[in-house]
């Protein structure tokens, strides 16, 4: 321990952000010390290092937490520069703890990008003497730079979700901020080192000081690509879901062939279960993860599928159910005193009349969008969470082999049959849907869709009177 409030700093950036001159001014500090990219799987601290604090790549490759280790040991407080592609193994960690400082260093991606581009066509990655340089210019590719946007923002982001699930604060500064003595003194504050004025380092230069356009072989090119790009991300579709597990206990095999169902709650699982029982001698089921594995282990060459259904299918399925099921008396109680729904009562035959259970219907739809975005005291339930979360859910056990349609399903299951020798005879037949065929209208599609945004981007679905016709 040091005594300061920290006993490392970590820089989190990317390459061509002014990561060496932000570390060379802090080592210039007493009782601070940086490392450079201590943890680059191709060198410790620097392409021409042999060892760092003791340790050699070997050694650091075995074993990266000793490194940060005697990091914390060492006299003053100690830093190093984390990269996006820097080992992963050790991100967690350093990330988590909370007497690790964290540094958020950002640059305008754009000169990130061509500075990294003239660096690699040049060889120059540092420059002490202005007469030193050495001239480039590229050809500006946009598939490439939106690759490396991509990658920046992935960063990003998964540094703010550690810092915001953990609880800490870092301290942010920009490419401009490297060289203002202000920012860099109060940085040193930050990290808790007592010091005066801090200058920044005087040993590098600006290695590409020239306009963005001469640095660029193609700037009208380049214009008209950034032009295209998205950087507000106005069109996303916003996901305030929360993320869902792989629920394992619901997968079902056949018994005597190597196949694996998935399902998607709300999804046509009674039949794909009648389906397999008949084709497969029987169904095994109430998997745990470790049980699931011995199945996978035991069955090399399996496959695995699930199948999605139209979510306005899916949603008066869902509907249908709480209507249905006198264990939702509750619930339905819930959502007509929380939420203002007019629960309709069947007639002497136990049915709704059409406008009722219209009415109902989309009531129901408004309540699952707003429960979807965490507009309810409810946690989504599986039953109509959005097919988008719920595989992503499976995908965190292992991603299913084929994600097949309702619709077409026994179209889709057709190779799993050829492959195994099965016949698509034995799969019921559909189940048909009269009571949403009275009361569908352009009215429902529309709040299905507002209700399920991201399954009707993801999956490509369109109006489900197209598909059912």
């Amino acid at each position: 321990m040091t005594g300061t409030r920290f006993d490392t700093f970590v820089i989190l950036a990317a390459m061509r952000t002014g990561s060496n001159l932000l570390e060379e001014s802090l080592s210039a500090v007493p009782g601070l010390a940086g490392h450079g990219e201590a943890f680059n799987p191709r060198f410790v601290g620097g392409p021409r290092k042999e060892t760092l604090l003791g340790m050699s790549l070997q050694e650091r490759e075995a074993d990266p937490g000793a490194m940060l280790d005697r990091m914390a040991a060492a006299e003053g407080v100690n830093g190093f520069r984390y990269f996006a592609d820097h080992d992963p193994r050790i991100f967690d960690r350093f990330m988590q703890d909370p007497r690790c400082a964290k540094i958020v260093l950002t640059r305008n991606p754009l000169e990130s990008f061509v500075s990294l581009k003239i660096a690699r066509q040049t060889g120059q990655w540092k420059l002490g003497r202005a007469r030193d340089r050495k001239e480039g210019q590229i050809t500006f590719d946009a598939a490439e730079f939106e690759a490396h946007l991509d990658g920046l923002e992935d960063f990003q982001r998964r540094i703010a979700r550690l810092l915001q699930s953990t609880g800490q604060a870092a301290f942010h500064l920009g490419y401009e901020d490297v060289r203002d003595a202000e920012v860099l003194t109060g940085l040193v504050r930050y990290l808790g080192v007592p010091a005066g004025t801090v200058r920044p380092s005087a040993k590098l230069v600006k290695q590409n000081p020239a306009d963005l356009t001469e640095l660029v072989a193609n700037p009208d090119a380049m214009e008209a690509a950034l032009a295209r790009l998205d950087r507000f991300n106005l069109a996303r579709s916003p996901n305030l879901e929360p993320r869902r597990g792989p629920g394992v206990p619901g997968f079902l095999a056949a018994r005597g062939l190597p196949i694996l169902f998935m399902p998607v709650r709300g999804g046509p699982t009674d039949r794909i279960a009648a389906w397999l029982a008949q084709a497969g001698g029987g169904v095994e089921r109430d998997f745990t993860q470790k049980t699931l594995r011995d199945w996978m282990r035991a069955h090399p060459g399996h496959r695995s599928f699930t199948v999605l259904s139209h979510p306005v299918v899916r949603a008066h399925r869902a509907f249908a159910e709480i209507m249905q099921n006198a264990d939702a008396a509750e619930f339905r109680d819930y959502l007509k005193r929380a939420h203002g729904l007019a629960i309709p009562q069947p007639d002497a035959s136990g049915a709704l009349a059409p406008d009722a259970q219209r009415r109902a219907f989309l009531g129901f739809l408004a309540f699952f969008r707003a429960s979807l975005n965490g507009q309810a005291s409810l946690r989504p339930d599986p039953a109509w969470a959005s097919q988008s979360a719920l595989v992503a859910g499976l995908s965190q056990f292992a991603p299913p082999d084929m994600i097949l349609r309702e619709e077409t399903m026994a179209e889709g299951l057709g190779p799993l049959c050829d492959t195994f020798g099965l016949s698509i005879d034995n799969l019921p037949a559909a189940e048909p849907q009269p009571a949403l065929s009275e009361i569908y209208d352009a009215v429902i599609e529309k709040a299905a869709r507002a209700a399920y945004p991201r399954d009707y981007l993801v999956f490509g679905f369109g109006p489900w009177r197209d598909q059912a016709a």
